[in-house]
């Protein structure tokens, strides 16, 4: 049974007594603005074809035994030519796995898809990222744990989410862990090319790191992103974003108490304090999101926008319009806002 629901213009928000809608993540496909998000152990999808100025009445996608939600640990979405896939970690114990489920009538039903990591409880950790490229597949991303030490693991699915291939190494640091617990990146550039990010830990530092590959199997070596570096003998569970406009590549990610963003090439930019980044590029130029003290602020072509006084874990996603779709998770649900 779905939760009785209060649809808001600007957001979703349960009534009741059902949990509040929280992680929300984006996905555009053309004129279509989809959204994933969690509330207790089940997952939801919401749709808006007004380039999300309203969405439509959250479906459910499946309840689980337990589902991994928050610091950054909800559902992720991709839409495809011929299906929508979520993907999120669920289950319970050590028999926790990273699912699928898919949708071929536009998010009005949803069947399982496939498991994505072929071996069982690999991917417990919980943080992940799942993206659609332009040949109509998918590709996941997640922290992996089938070998001692945190390590970077991705597949493929060319069927919409109901199988997935073999898991591909993406990459292990050589001081013998990744960061344990700060979620991965994924993103594809004008030329059809899978890029990753994720954070790092090498010799006590824990900065953020991308490659980008051709196949999703072979990835090229890792580089570095922005000037400095994070000195930090733990892991701060804040992973930032990637995003292209073409060719033209943004990332913005915590270091310290700070928020930067970074384009290759160029000095990095410090757009202030807070943690939880996300970010979005399009031609008028980049956007990014992230939480300051509870206050959720956004950065823009124009200048600084709080876009909550109480909220947090921002998404961003550029439209087909030329906008950008903010939406972030707040203690009665997910709100939304147009960034023109």
């Amino acid at each position: 049974m779905l939760y009785p629901l209060l649809i808001l213009a600007a957001g979703l928000a349960p009534i009741g007594d059902a949990p509040a809608f929280r992680q929300p993540r984006l996905a555009v496909s053309g004129k279509l603005t989809g959204m994933t998000f969690g509330a207790g152990q089940a997952i939801y999808y919401a749709g808006s074809t007004d380039g999300g100025r309203t969405f439509g009445a959250p479906v459910k996608v499946a309840s689980t035994g337990a589902l991994a939600l928050g610091r950054h640990r909800g559902p992720r979405l991709a839409i495809t030519g011929k299906a929508m896939v979520i993907s999120a970690i669920s289950g319970a114990g050590r028999a926790v796995d990273l699912e699928t489920w898919r949708s071929a009538d536009g998010g009005r039903t949803w069947a399982p898809g496939g498991r994505v990591n072929d071996v069982p409880a690999s991917a417990r950790e919980g943080l992940h990222a799942m993206t659609a490229l332009p040949d109509g597949s998918v590709y996941a991303l997640w922290l992996d744990m089938r070998e001692k030490g945190m390590r970077l693991y991705g597949a493929a699915s060319k069927d919409g989410g109901l199988t997935w291939g073999r898991n591909a190494l993406v990459y292990a640091s050589p001081g013998g862990t990744i960061c344990e617990c700060c979620h991965p990146s994924l993103a594809v550039d004008g030329a059809g090319r899978l890029w990753a990010m994720w954070r790092n830990s090498l010799e006590g530092n824990r900065d953020m790191y991308a490659a980008s590959s051709t196949d999703g199997v072979t990835f090229s070596p890792a580089a570095k992103l922005g000037e400095g570096t994070w000195k930090l003998q733990a892991c701060p569970m804040d992973g930032g974003g990637l995003a292209f406009a073409g060719k033209a590549m943004v990332s913005a990610w915590r270091r310290d108490k700070e928020i930067f963003l970074a384009r290759p090439g160029q000095p990095e930019q410090r757009l202030g304090t807070g943690k939880d980044a996300a970010v979005a590029l399009t031609a008028r130029g980049a956007y990014a999101a992230w939480t300051r003290e509870g206050v959720v602020e956004a950065h823009t072509p124009s200048g600084l926008v709080t876009l909550s006084p109480a909220g947090g874990f921002a998404d961003l996603a550029a439209l087909a319009d030329g906008a950008v779709l903010a939406a972030w998770e707040t203690k009665s649900g997910i709100e939304t806002r147009r960034l023109d």
